[in-house]
């Protein structure tokens, strides 16, 4: 999934002198307070970190409140969804006017109907709302679906994401592996048969070339013996 990406981080960690016996352990509750929060500084929301031992010569910090500084490099696990980026997420509830989807399993984004390409249209099965394609019976849309939609915008503060399944290349994402996986073996398998094609072509080309080639030796003897 577009999206996600790995970052190399040097930070610096402010703690108060009450936190200096235990400076491991404040460091990381100071990096899980950032955890699941839109960073304008990584310009994204940090997911997931892994910290190197930090460096253990504090700085003192002068100034009304004495906090010390501590830096360390850190691997951060970044969530930074763009305009026109591919994402992946699981449809959690349908209605008409909109599909509403949860991506890694923390922020929220809809799809409302302006956004749904014409191919799928509104159905209620069993009292629960489902979009299924015109043109594949068996490309349908439903809670628990986890479908791949085009992102149009994100709200940093509540991060909620505004989708899009306008798209060709967009819906069921099983079902777009499944037809992806389908046109390729058919691809291959086209590809295989003309390779096979044009080899018995080219077997008959140099048949045909060596049959003449023999019939013209056997009348060039022919006549050589006419002759004498």
């Amino acid at each position: 999934m577009e999206g996600l990406s790995v970052s190399d981080a040097n930070l610096v960690v402010y703690l108060p002198p009450s936190q200096s016996k235990n400076v491991s352990h404040a460091i990381l509750r100071e990096l899980s307070s950032l955890l699941f929060r839109y960073s304008e500084t990584f310009d994204g929301v940090i997911l997931a970190y892994a910290v190197n031992t930090p460096n253990k010569r504090g700085r003192i910090l002068s100034g009304v409140h004495p906090y010390f500084a501590v830096g360390l490099q850190a691997k951060l696990l970044i969530f930074s969804p763009k305009p026109e980026m591919l994402l992946e997420g699981k449809v959690v509830k349908i209605v008409r006017e909109s599909i509403h989807v949860i991506v890694l399993g923390f922020s929220s984004a809809i799809i409302t109907n302006g956004d749904i390409r014409d191919e799928f249209r509104f159905k209620k099965k069993h009292g629960e709302g489902v979009y299924v394609s015109r043109y594949h019976k068996k490309h349908a849309i439903k809670v628990g679906t986890v479908i791949r939609f085009v992102v149009k915008s994100l709200d940093e503060e509540i991060l909620h994401i505004s989708g899009s399944l306008t798209p060709p290349h967009t819906g069921s994402a099983r079902w777009l592996i499944k037809h992806f996986e389908d046109d390729k073996t058919s691809s291959g398998k086209r590809k295989e048969v003309e390779g096979e094609l044009d080899m018995a072509e080219r077997d008959t080309i140099d048949r045909e070339a060596l049959n003449k080639d023999h019939e013209t030796k056997k009348t060039k003897k022919r006549k050589a013996a006419e002759d004498h």
